[in-house]
């Protein structure tokens, strides 16, 4: 039996180890508050039979319980694995220099003013700073631009044929599937208001040498950093929403813009008609030429069928031929009337896919006129939006079209609807009369400005006297939808 030493009103029972309800040292009359050691070098303090505080064998401070540690200072170097169970109130830190590294679990709430200073954090993801901003590569992946079409269904004829913007096709044959944003109105996954709609039109048997797939090249300059081809190539993860009347193991792929380094992966989607988010993530490569300046520099592919061809076995960098899925990926266009529906895209840098990065509208507008642009749609015989121009000869006339956004290289240019000879596209000389065009206008500059000049060439016999004039387009007659089409994309 220990003895009992009494010090000024302080009994401590010699040589016991203690528990939390019986501690070694303690007051007279509260036999279970107090200091106890449950371990060898390690030193707990209990109050009313539970423990509070304990200081182990490592030098780690354990505080559990319902704790509120007040105007706390800590500075130096704290590492290590840190719990705070229940939930602790920390009221007015002061924080100095800290060296914040490990695992932190449980609820802290930083009352009053905290004050931290020159903290280092070592964090589980890189998707946080520098990325604020552009943490997302991917454009228009909530699928919320549709310049092209304004939410009409359109059906590929031809490859590549892009749909939502910075959304394209490729495929081998024609009008096996239909494209529309929102395609057949289903309630998109929380936090989304559009979606990327695919309706297959047949139950098409895919052949070795076919290929349909929904596409998006990303710019070089957007994934420079991500440094692939080099030894320092970056680690990406992809996350999307999906969902589809069909279930079963999907194929995808992340493509260079030469379409010589290809890694397939695949998806599961396991419950039909339910939306289900998705993730892969891929080492980057370290091999093969990836742009980094305006041409593309990846390309993600989400596979709707794919023959033996283009189907490469999922999980690993391929090199000098270009695939379109994985092997034994489900064919949407193999049922007929079978929806395959894809929104929430974001391919970021780091292993852990975060939440999806949402940009105004405004900005992501902008980001998708970099590779396309149309002017506002005008009516019937209607002026088009474009700046007056000036006659240059006999037969053509120079206009400017103001563009939002600075485009990624010289653009194309087209009418719409498409010009044709029975079409009566037109200028006007201010204070003469009209001419009607022989041709689909022409790009003549394009410098970087905000203005893409555009030659006008008419059939008429333009008087001399009127060189210099001021003209403008107009819209044929009978047409009710009219505008200037420019587009740059990769």
């Amino acid at each position: 039996m220990a003895s009992i030493i009494k010090v000024d009103q302080i009994e401590t029972d010699v040589n016991l180890t203690g528990s939390a309800s019986a501690p070694s040292l303690y007051p007279m009359n509260d036999t279970n508050t107090g200091v106890f050691f449950p371990a060898a070098d390690t030193v707990a303090i209990s109050t009313g039979g539970t423990e509070r505080l304990r200081v182990n064998s490592s030098g780690n401070l354990v505080v559990t319980g319902t704790t509120s540690l007040s105007n706390v200072t800590v500075s130096g170097t704290v590492s290590g694995t840190y719990t705070l169970g229940g939930t602790p109130t920390i009221s007015s830190p002061t924080i100095s220099s800290p060296v914040l590294s490990g695992t932190a679990t449980g609820t802290y709430t930083l009352a009053g003013t905290p004050t931290i200073t020159n903290p280092t954090l070592t964090l589980q993801s890189e998707n946080v700073s520098p990325f604020i901003g552009f943490r997302n590569r991917i454009i228009n992946g909530a699928m919320v631009i549709d310049q092209r079409n304004a939410g009409a269904s359109v059906t590929p004829t031809t490859t590549p044929l892009y749909t939502l913007d910075r959304w394209q096709n490729y495929i081998t044959q024609n009008s096996k599937f239909s494209v529309q944003q929102n395609a057949g109105s289903v309630t998109p996954p929380a936090g989304f208001t559009n979606y990327y709609g695919v309706t297959s039109l047949s139950a098409y048997s895919v052949l070795a040498g076919d290929y349909f797939t929904i596409q998006q090249r990303i710019e070089g300059y957007n994934v420079a950093d991500l440094a692939w081809g080099t030894a320092n190539a970056k680690t990406v993860t992809l996350s999307f929403w999906v969902r589809s009347s069909l279930t079963g193991t999907f194929g995808g792929v992340f493509t260079n813009g030469g379409f010589n380094r290809v890694y397939p992966f695949t998806y599961t989607i396991s419950s039909a008609n339910t939306w289900e988010q998705k993730t892969v993530t891929v080492a980057g490569d370290t091999t093969g030429t990836w742009a980094t300046t305006n041409t593309s520099g990846i390309e993600v592919g989400f596979s709707l069928g794919a023959g033996s061809t283009y189907s490469a076995t999922a999980g690993a960098w391929a090199g000098s031929t270009w695939y379109a899925s994985a092997t034994g990926a489900t064919s949407v266009v193999g049922t007929n009337g079978a929806t395959f529906y894809i929104t929430g895209v974001q391919l970021e840098r780091g292993s852990v896919a975060s939440s999806f990065d949402y940009r105004p509208y405004g900005t992501e507008l902008a980001l998708c006129q970099r590779y396309y642009y149309q002017t506002p749609n005008v009516g019937n015989n209607a002026q088009l939006w474009a700046n007056p121009g000036a006659v240059i000869s006999t037969s053509q006339a120079r206009m400017q079209v103001t563009v939002p956004s600075v485009m990624r290289t010289t653009p194309s240019v087209a009418l719409n609807p498409v010009y044709n000879t029975g079409s009566y596209w037109h200028i006007n000389v201010t204070g003469h009369q009209n001419f009607a065009l022989n041709q689909a206008p022409s790009i003549l500059s394009y410098d970087g400005s905000p203005g893409v000049s555009l030659l006008f060439t008419t059939g008429g016999s333009i008087s001399t006297s009127w060189y210099g004039l001021s003209t403008v387009p107009y819209a044929p007659t009978g047409v009710n939808t009219n505008n200037i089409q420019l587009s740059a994309e990769l």
